[in-house]
């Protein structure tokens, strides 16, 4: 639960599942996050080794970040949750 048991976390990975996303893109995604927060939890879920960060030598910046290995093995964990949030909203 310490590498994936904070508000921002899951939904990060969750979007990764299929495939990478530019930076840009994948905050969008996750509605009310900051600036300041994204960039936290992408930085904790690298150091954790869940997720990677590719530079690409272009101008402007871009940035794309995607699962690692360790990332993929939470799919059905993370799968599961998704599930379970869409069936309690319905109830």
């Amino acid at each position: 639960m310490n590498l994936i048991g904070t508000k921002w976390k899951p939904l990060i990975l969750f979007h990764l599942l299929e495939g990478g996303l530019r930076s840009g893109i994948l905050q969008k995604k996750i509605l009310g996050i900051s600036n300041k927060m994204f960039t936290q939890t992408v930085r904790d879920l690298e150091k954790d080794g869940l997720i990677s960060r590719k530079v690409f030598p272009v101008v402007p910046p871009k940035v794309e970040y995607r699962l690692t290995t360790r990332g993929k093995s939470l799919e059905n964990i993370l799968r599961s949750l998704d599930k379970w949030g869409l069936e309690d909203c319905q109830n």
